[in-house]
């Protein structure tokens, strides 16, 4: 028997209701590649190799959720991109907390990407916060690939991520 995608019993807890919409699989990568820049269908799911099927319905939910927008990009044929909502943009610490922790304690203190202050070119703490300045906004954030960074894969994204870019900034593979 499968699980289900809620918590029963836990519907007062901030947490688990968090989790039933960001906690499914593929749905933080979906997000954390958002933030990368990724905006398209066709770009998500070369980055990612998911299924389809998943892709199309984690894009419906986050959607749903308000934490991505959709945005018509060309008129004929029909074609639509995804953008972060502020709902979403507010979820840039806790993916830069869970990528540093990972990296620390599951990754064995691997560093696949450098997260960077733009503006005065401090390494961010948790990924997200300046020595110097403090918490810093997304948008001013840069990634570089690490030291471990794969430069293996060739989707248009993973390449793309070969040179430092700001979170936000659209990748146009």
């Amino acid at each position: 028997m499968a699980l289900g995608k809620d918590y029963d019993g836990q519907r007062d807890c901030a947490m688990a209701r968090g989790l039933e919409l960001i906690g499914e699989r593929w749905t933080m990568l979906i997000v954390r590649d958002a933030f990368y820049g990724v905006r398209r269908y066709s770009d998500f799911l070369a980055h990612l190799e998911m299924p389809r099927a998943v892709l199309a319905e984690r894009l419906s939910a986050l959607t749903a959720a308000g934490i991505l927008t959709k945005r018509r990009y060309q008129e004929s044929p029909a074609r639509e991109e995804y953008l972060l909502t502020d709902a979403g943009l507010a979820l840039w610490p806790v993916l830069a907390s869970i990528g540093t922790w990972s990296a620390r304690y599951v990754m064995g203190g691997k560093v696949h990407r450098l997260y960077t202050h733009a503006d005065c070119g401090e390494r961010l703490v948790g990924g997200s916060v300046c020595p110097l300045c403090g918490v810093v906004d997304p948008a001013e954030v840069e990634l570089r690939p690490g030291p471990d960074a794969d430069l293996e894969r060739e989707d248009p994204v993973s390449v793309a991520l070969r040179e430092p870019k700001r979170l936000l900034v659209p990748i146009r593979a």
